[in-house]
Formats: structure tokens, C-alpha cells, sequence
């Protein structure tokens, strides 16, 4: 599988987190037919396989429910890794159905939901889609029509705005990819949220901004991406301040966890604080399912360590993980030198 060099220095939101979901992964050539030793190709090999079809993953309440928001992390963790392509492109036209649409976005009248509008609309771009039409909806006027004029992306719905610092964070990483660019009044909302310490809360308002990991990561990325270099500084030392030892970084317990460790290592790199980055990658080698693990768990990255839930937090976990692992973060994504298997952990041959 082809890298670049800086991946092979180490050789090892928003997002719903569902708590049941139906795997029903491929048995195809497609699906089994390549291996490799590279750590973000077998992640993403391992969460393609969990698909159903090949093109989707959804929940189990008892009845079935699409679950369209791991479906495109995973688009995501693919384009990281640059595999699994085949199962991007399904994933691509499976979200663009426009019952699966209206389900993640809403309707565009009397529902519109900022985060997944946003989300999607970074996905299309990375995917070299055009946002304004995907699957007959303009993504990019939808999101626009959602900013207040305070300059945050709020919800509408009738029941709530469920909109928060990764909302702005995605909003900002889509509409910089877009001709006019993102609105300064956006930057600024997002960075009067930010805590004392300079990390970012996990929802606006709180009584008291309480920092944590991921929104913090994801919103530095964000600010790197339209420049504005010094208040993302700000918040890159708050992430310094906050791993490990070992290159990990912790949930709001402090336990350290794949998903926080990853849009970190994602923030450090497009900061270019690579020596913390790769201290992070190698977190995410460890908790990764190995040679030494049942076959079928192979690639896998548990979100603890020791706790391999392949049918909730393992599949949410492996998709984030797999961009920590890949050294790319979402502003440098593409499909460019993407190919189509969906790689196994190649491994020692028993004797």
C-alpha cells in the first residue's frame, strides 16, 4: 500500500455514539483478497468488513434504523487511508437516497440539523463531489441558511438546537473548502466559546466551560484551516498540556481513549507538532487488535484498552482512530491514490 514518508515513521464530531448496531461485512474477493502491515489500512479494512452490503451501517433498537453518521466517519477513516474505496463509493450513494438524506440532514423547511449538514458537506468535498447537489440537495445554502447572526450554526427544529462547538468546527472546515470561504463571524463566535484554560467545551453556555479533548482538537483544525493561526495556537497548548505520557489523551474522566487520542494527534499534525503526533499515533497502534488477537478482531481499535465492543463503541472508535493512524487530519483529505480493497493485518504464518 503506498505512503507517504511521514505515515511510515511509524510502522505500527459531533458524532452519535449508537449503542447497537448490525455488522454484516462482505465475504468477497474485494473484501479479503490484500493484506498489510500499515496501521490505518487495517483499521479501515477491518470497519469495511463491518458493513452491511458493503455500503452502511445500521442500528438495532429491535428494529432496523440506518445509521448514516458512522457511515460517514467511516467514508472519512477510508479517504484516510486511502482504501476501501469501493465501499466509499457505495457509502456515497447510499447517503445520497433521499430517505437516508432527509433522516441525517432533515428536510431543509422544518428541519435542518447544522452538524450533519455541515459533516456532509466536508464529506462531499473530500470525496471531489459537489456539495451544492448532492443527491439533489445544495448542502452549502442549507448550512449557510443555518448561521445566526452571532455567527453561530444553530439547529432548526421544533424541538431543540442541539448544535455545539464541533458543529461550528465542521461548519468552518466545509465552507473554507468552498469558493467564498467561511464567514469571519463564524471563526469569532466559536472562539469567544473557548474556556479560561483554551480548550473548548463540549455544548455552548455551560455554567461553567469545563475544556475537553475533542472539541478542543477538532476546533484547532478548524482555525488552522482558515487562518487563524494564533487563536488555534491558544488551544494547541491546551492539548499539549493535557497527553500523557505515553502520547495519549483522555476522555472527561481522564481515562485515556481512542477517539479523544486521534482528533488530537489529527490537531497536532496540522499544527506541525509532530514529535506529540507521533507519541499519539503510537497510543492508537497499541490499542489496536494485532496479530496476537482472533482474526476476525484483527485492525480493530477498542476505545479502552481491553474493552472490544464490535457492535457499538469498537466500530465508532476504529473509524476515528484510523485518521490518528493515518497522519492526515480533515483539512488535507482527498480521494487522491485511493484504492479499493478492504486490507487484512498481514501477519505471521503459524508453523
Amino acid at each position: 500500500m503506498r505512503r507517504n514518508a511521514i505515515r511510515r515513521v511509524i510502522t505500527l464530531l459531533g458524532g452519535v455514539v449508537v449503542t447497537a448496531v448490525i455488522v454484516s461485512g462482505a465475504a468477497t474477493a474485494e473484501a479479503t483478497s490484500l493484506s498489510t502491515r500499515d496501521r490505518a489500512d487495517a483499521a479501515a479494512g477491518w470497519l469495511a468488513r463491518q458493513m452491511t452490503a458493503g455500503e452502511r451501517f445500521e442500528n438495532n433498537f429491535g428494529f432496523i434504523l440506518p445509521n448514516q453518521d458512522l457511515t460517514v466517519h467511516a467514508v472519512f477513516a477510508f479517504t484516510a487511508a486511502r482504501t476501501a474505496d469501493a465501499y466509499s463509493r457505495r457509502a456515497m450513494a447510499w447517503l445520497a437516497r433521499p430517505d437516508i438524506l432527509t433522516g441525517y440532514t432533515g428536510d431543509g423547511a422544518f428541519t435542518s440539523f447544522a452538524t450533519t449538514n455541515a459533516k456532509l458537506a466536508l464529506l462531499v468535498q473530500v470525496r471531489g463531489g459537489d456539495p451544492t447537489s448532492f443527491g439533489g440537495v445544495d448542502l452549502i445554502s442549507r448550512l449557510r441558511d443555518l448561521q445566526q447572526p452571532s455567527g453561530r450554526f444553530s439547529d432548526r427544529t421544533g424541538f431543540g438546537d442541539f448544535s455545539g462547538p464541533n458543529t461550528q468546527s465542521f461548519a468552518l472546515l466545509a465552507l473554507d473548502r468552498t469558493a467564498e470561504g467561511a464567514p469571519a463571524a463564524a471563526a469569532d463566535f466559536l472562539i469567544a466559546a473557548r474556556c479560561a484554560d483554551g480548550g473548548y467545551p463540549l455544548v455552548f453556555g455551560q455554567p461553567t466551560c469545563t475544556s475537553a479533548v475533542e472539541p478542543t482538537a477538532l476546533a484547532t483544525q478548524a482555525l488552522i484551516a482558515v487562518g487563524r493561526h494564533a487563536d488555534a495556537a491558544v488551544s494547541l497548548q491546551y492539548l499539549l498540556s493535557a497527553q500523557h505520557a505515553d502520547g495519549a489523551f483522555g476522555d472527561f474522566s481522564g481515562v485515556p481513549n481512542a477517539t479523544g487520542t486521534a482528533e488530537a494527534a489529527q490537531a497536532l499534525r496540522a499544527a506541525g507538532r509532530f514529535v506529540a503526533a507521533s507519541k499519539a499515533q503510537s497510543f492508537l497502534a497499541g490499542l489496536q487488535e494485532g496479530c496476537s488477537s482472533d482474526p476476525a478482531r484483527r485492525g480493530a481499535v477498542p476505545n479502552t484498552a481491553g474493552f472490544y465492543d464490535p457492535t457499538a463503541t469498537t466500530l465508532r472508535s476504529t473509524a476515528i482512530a484510523t485518521l490518528g493512524l493515518s497522519g492526515s487530519h480533515y483539512s488535507h483529505l482527498t480521494t487522491r491514490g485511493s484504492t479499493s480493497g478492504a486490507p487484512t493485518l498481514k501477519c505471521p504464518k503459524k508453523k
